[in-house]
């Protein structure tokens, strides 16, 4: 076992982090630059790039999952754990606590703070659109007229045939795509500090998680925490991307038979208010819903969606420093993540832009909210709280 000190100082770092990292999984990862490169150290540039380009490649939490790896990298098994503890914890709580106010707020479906919750959802997400289309599909030349044609063909196919058999399908011929015709260069292994888990034990939790997506199915016809667990890990094992590409997923998996369509609009609204992984918007749903107690609801979702994409991560880890200089598994992510941007259009169309835009007041509050974000500045939550104060007044 690591020393304790190194448990502790990477559970107060990684608190610190997520009582303060606005901005979601993009902003994140510079936060996180900023402390375990800049700051303290911890990895080298080449290290740090390594781990990022395996959250990507990998589905899950993007952000969560290089903190689980910087905390392993760190200290073990036990600073992984103290890592997603000290990252997760405040934005659960508060979501939790969201979650249990909605219980009795009775019918909220008229609600106008509801509604403006709706309009700043379609401005947060369009923003992250914006954003991952700059960053991961726009250039110059072929590759960038390959990847723009990825993005908008995932967009027009999950359109027309929403559903996550059809999102992995698309995603993986992505990455077949961006393998034959996005050449990258090599480079890049020998960076990670030394991975202290042995291959056998790597294969050992990625098997694991496969065999929860086998056997979860079954149990969930049991209901309850099982049913919530089911569709919790289903989530966090096959979505690419992380933050807001999971939003499809997780309704599917709890709307109309946990939870009603507003009451799930409105927890993601808050869910961009807070610090931390967005993906502790399958806290708030696991509170919100009634099969079970919202306390032990919320514990069950949020491990379920958080825990394939640690034992994909760290099951990973041992066999990617190898993979990591390898051209062709680069030039794969680069069109994986062209295919991300492109669900992540198509989840903008529906449920968020389609639920949230019903007319020229919503759609004048949402063009504002993005401009607020955008052109302004303002951060996530400033944006969603005046979203919502607005609603409340004018829809």
């Amino acid at each position: 076992m690591p020393a304790l000190s190194a448990v502790l100082e990477v559970f107060r770092v990684f608190l610190r982090l997520g009582l303060t990292s606005f901005g979601g999984p993009v902003a994140h990862l510079g936060f996180f630059r900023a402390e375990f490169v800049g700051r303290r150290g911890w990895l080298t540039e080449e290290a740090y790039a390594d781990v990022v380009a395996l959250a990507q490649f990998l589905p899950g939490p993007a952000s969560s999952q290089v903190g689980l790896a910087v905390g392993f990298l760190r200290a073990g098994a036990w600073g992984a754990l103290a890592a997603w503890v000290g990252f997760t914890l405040p934005s659960a709580l508060v979501m939790l606590a969201f979650a249990l106010g909605v219980g009795g707020l009775g019918d909220v479906a008229g609600a106008g703070w509801l509604a403006g919750l709706k309009v700043a959802a379609v401005a947060v997400v369009a923003q992250a659109v914006a954003g991952m289309w700059g960053s991961l599909v726009a250039g110059e030349g072929r590759p960038g007229r390959v990847r723009a044609a990825l993005a908008l063909g995932v967009m027009a196919l999950l359109v027309v045939w929403p559903g996550a058999g059809v999102q992995v399908g698309a995603l993986l011929a992505c990455a077949l795509v961006g393998w034959r015709l996005l050449p990258v260069r090599s480079g890049g292994a020998g960076h990670l500090p030394p991975v202290r888990l042995s291959r056998r034990v790597g294969a050992g939790l990625l098997l694991a998680c496969a065999g929860l997506l086998l056997v979860l199915p079954a149990l969930s016809e049991l209901g309850g925490g099982w049913a919530i667990l089911d569709a919790t890990v289903r989530a966090g094992a096959l979505v690419f991307g992380g933050g807001h590409v999971v939003l499809p997923l997780l309704e599917a998996g709890f709307v109309p038979h946990l939870l009603s369509h507003e009451a799930f609009v409105a927890g993601y609204g808050v869910a961009n208010a807070v610090p931390g992984p967005l993906f502790t918007f399958a806290t708030y749903l696991g509170g919100a819903q009634g099969a079970v107690g919202a306390a032990w609801g919320a514990l069950v979702a949020t491990l379920g969606v958080f825990l394939p994409g640690a034992l994909l991560m760290l099951g990973a880890l041992p066999f990617w420093a190898a993979l990591a200089g390898n051209a062709g598994a680069r030039a794969a992510m680069g069109g994986l993540n062209a295919g991300v941007v492109g669900l992540l259009l198509a989840a903008l169309y529906s449920p968020v832009f389609t639920s949230g835009v019903t007319g020229p007041a919503s759609l004048a509050l949402a063009v504002l909210a993005y401009a607020a974000l955008t052109a302004g500045r303002w951060p996530a939550w400033a944006v969603v709280a005046a979203c919502a104060a607005a609603g409340a007044l004018l829809l």
